[in-house]
């Protein structure tokens, strides 16, 4: 991502948005187009290399395609993830706004909105069809950003950490924290299982405080195992990340799991971040679970 259009010499960018309806695709395309991306939202897929064939842009371009497109199919989509039909060379990404079926069905049942494929159905026959229509290309993405959890802030959040074209150049990587019970996030390109260091729940001194606090990662560090661990993440991350940025990744993802998602995970999370950082890579953190605690104590008013 060392520049807002170009790839290897001058190919233009050119973004896929995509995933399930009720998602937050059209949320995503309103963050690109405040950073600095042309929106072009269901044109229909025949007409693209029309669109692209024209004089090339001078800003990054993301297409807006969802089922609601005249012509829409998974191969057509395929066929321009791959270039066919283009008149010059593109950087071609996807970026998938995912979301859970049970948290897609909520959403559909509280606006009483009705499926696009399932007009006279439930939502729930509609949505199996849109995920059946759509794994094609999901597992082509390049990004995928799962909402189940994410508030419309977080979304932004997430966006910006990748899509800002306004901010310093570079690959960016987030890490994150989470709970091994509440299952292991979408998107992560790297998951490590620390549930094997010892655990500050069982102090009871510890228990109510959080990986962020100093005592906490102090009794962490303690474990005689922590640093060899530490040590070994940290260079293969640092080795990495110059090899992903050459070829062409804009993003990486990483995350830290423990048992609870409030100590061990958001630990390392932390002193990762920092030595990522310090190390002059671009780093967003995100601790799932402690955002959740903190979105159900705003809703208690507590």
């Amino acid at each position: 991502m060392t520049d807002a259009t170009t790839k290897t010499g001058d190919a233009p960018r050119v973004l896929l948005v995509t995933g399930p309806s009720g998602a937050g695709r059209t949320s995503a395309l309103h963050v690109l187009e405040d950073v600095g991306f042309e929106i072009i939202d269901n044109l229909p897929i025949t007409l693209v290399p029309r669109l692209l064939g024209e004089t090339p842009p001078d800003r990054p371009i993301a297409l807006g395609i969802d089922v609601r497109n005249r012509d829409f199919s998974a191969g057509a989509v395929l066929d321009l993830i791959m270039g066919a039909d283009l008149p010059r060379q593109y950087r071609i990404e996807v970026l998938y706004i995912d979301c859970s079926t049970e948290v897609l069905v909520n959403r559909y049942s509280e606006t009483r909105r009705r499926h696009p494929l399932a007009p006279n159905e439930t939502p729930m026959a509609g949505i199996s069809r849109e995920m059946d229509l759509l794994e094609p290309i999901k597992v082509r993405a390049d990004m995928l950003i799962d909402t189940s959890q994410l508030s419309p802030h977080d979304l932004k959040a997430e966006l910006l950490s990748v899509y800002d074209i306004n901010d310093a150049a570079g690959l960016s990587v987030s890490v994150q924290s989470f709970s091994y019970k509440r299952g292991v996030p979408r998107g992560l390109d790297m998951v490590l299982d620390v549930r094997f260091l010892r655990n500050p729940h069982w102090d009871a001194g510890l228990r109510a405080m959080t990986g962020k606090d100093q005592e906490v990662s102090d009794y962490i560090e303690q474990d005689p195992r922590y640093e060899p661990f530490f040590v070994k993440i940290r260079d293969l991350i640092e080795f990495l990340l110059p090899a992903y940025g050459e070829e062409g990744k804009s993003h990486l993802a990483i995350g830290f799991g423990c048992t609870g998602g409030r100590h061990r995970s958001v630990a390392l999370t932390e002193t990762l971040a920092k030595a990522l950082a310090d190390k002059g890579w671009q780093v967003s953190i995100r601790h799932r679970e402690l955002e959740r605690l903190a979105d159900q104590g705003a809703r208690r008013g507590t």
